[in-house]
């Protein structure tokens, strides 16, 4: 399994009252389980800065990973980035691999 990043700004709709972020995410979680079963959650964030959330989950693949961030995006109420990430320890070993003498 990969693991994933994902931001997620919340989009309040001009039309309507305003988002609840609860409800929202109780609908989301239900509708992230039922798109994406293979998804293994790891951790979610709320953060300061130019996005709502960050949540760190992994997935068997790119795929999985993309029917996620689509099925939040999906909702009409956020926008989303995705990044991969590896482990530290995972990447210093790519890079030893790449350049013997380093580290």
């Amino acid at each position: 399994m990969a693991t994933f990043i994902m931001l997620t700004r919340l989009i309040q709709s001009q039309k309507g009252p305003p988002l609840s972020t609860e409800a929202f995410q109780k609908q989301l979680v239900e509708r992230i389980g039922q798109a994406c079963p293979d998804i293994e959650w790891r951790g979610s964030f709320a953060v300061l800065g130019p996005y709502d959330f960050l949540d760190i989950f992994s997935a068997p693949d790119i795929d999985a990973a993309m029917r996620v961030a689509a099925t939040v995006r999906g909702t009409g109420h956020a926008h989303t980035e995705i990044w991969g990430a590896a482990e530290l320890h995972r990447n210093k070993d790519n890079i030893r691999a790449i350049h013997p003498l380093a580290g």
